[in-house]
Parts: structure tokens; sequence; C-alpha cells
């Protein structure tokens, strides 16, 4: 069975890593977090060639964080300015090991089920994802029919979006008087179509990984 950290897990180990990574001025540790991030990636044959634009589109902020703490900075500078770079890349990764491995409906239906995140807004989130398809095709009927009226529609113009909002008003509206006619209470009892297992090892897990580095920053410095 391929080892896969169940969402909320992951969520919440790149909170605590995030603040580990914030408090922690470290460039091993920077480094260590980058790897075992990408390693997970790799391991979950994530797409390198998105990894490698994303690190690229990144690489003016990080040198340009390594250039402002090695010009401007005080005391150690060349090292702050390693620090600050390297923490660029290392958050990245982090976001990526959920991005790149785990589907957003997938993750909303695990927050739901594991940290109670309100129904209203797991469906209702789920709901605009599934629109996204029918708004950029409903993008297309609009400058179409625009143009068969001798106007022109461009993607700067607000008039468009308005347009757009004024349709998804509607679709919202139609929505909600379907779901009332089959009997939907917005507080009432759900039934799960797939239960979202997690094993408890894996809370011991997040636990070990987030207490881990705050101890040693707690010993480093008392």
């Amino acid at each position: 069975m391929k080892f896969k950290l169940n969402p909320t897990i992951m969520l919440l180990l790149l909170l605590s890593q995030g603040l580990c990574l914030a408090f922690i001025k470290s460039i091993s540790y920077n480094l260590l977090v980058l790897l075992l991030s990408l390693s997970y990636l790799a391991y979950h044959k994530a797409n390198f060639k998105t990894i490698g634009l994303v690190f690229l589109i990144t690489f003016p902020l990080s040198l340009g964080s390594f250039l402002s703490f090695y010009y401007f900075g005080q005391g150690a500078r060349v090292y702050l300015a390693w620090i600050y770079a390297s923490r660029i890349y290392a958050y990245l990764s982090l976001g990526m090991m959920l991005t790149l491995t785990t589907k957003i409906d997938v993750l909303l239906i695990s927050l739901e089920q594991h940290l109670h995140l309100p129904q209203a807004f797991v469906y209702g989130g789920l709901a605009a994802m599934n629109m996204l398809s029918r708004i950029k095709k409903q993008l297309g009927v609009i400058k179409y029919s625009a143009q068969i009226r001798g106007k022109s529609y461009h993607y700067y113009q607000p008039g468009l979006y308005l347009r757009v909002i004024i349709t998804a008003l509607t679709w919202s509206r139609d929505s909600a008087q379907a779901m009332r006619a089959l009997g939907f209470v917005e507080k009432g009892p759900r039934t799960q179509e797939k239960a979202d297992i997690l094993p408890k090892w894996q809370w011991a897990f997040l636990g070990g990984t987030s207490l881990l580095p705050l101890v040693v920053v707690i010993f480093h410095w008392l």
C-alpha cells in the first residue's frame, strides 16, 4: 500500500512546519524541509515540470531576498541572506506537497469529516469548483453574443465580468430552489458517500514532527 498522508494531517503539518520555519533561522533546516518535501513529491510522482516552473518563477523573489539581506542587512549578512532565500523554496515545497498530490474536493471533505469544517462552506466550495468550467464556457458565450450585436468584450473590461456575476447569481438562485425542492435542510443530518480514513498513527506523526523542532528552538533560546 502506498504511503500517503491524509489531507487533514497534511494541511496541519504544513501549518505547523510553516510556523517552525518562521522561527528557526537555520539554512540546514530549510534545506531539510525542502529535501523531504521534494522526496514526498517524487514518491507520489508529482509533475516535476510544474515544480521546476514554480521554482523558476519564484527565483527573482528569492534572489531579491538574498540581495536585500546581503547588501542592506546587519550582522551575519551572508548567513541571513541564505536563510531567507532558501526559506522561500522551503515554503513553496511544503505547499506543493498538498496542492500537487491532493484534489480540492478530497481536501474539503476530509476537513469536514475530521475538523468539522461547516458543511455549508464545504458544499458551497465544491459547487463553486464544479461551476468553474461552466463559467469559462459562459465567458465565451457572452463574448460571442456581444460580437453578434457589433460589440467586443476583452478580458480587461469590467462589463464582461459584470455579466458573468449576474449569470452566476442566477445559477445560485436556481440551485437554491432545486435544493429546497428536494427537501434540503441546512442543519439536517448528512450521509457520507465515502468515509475518509485517518489512521491514529498519523496524528502521532503530526505531533512528533510539529513539537520536535519547537523543543529544539526552546532549548536553543534557554
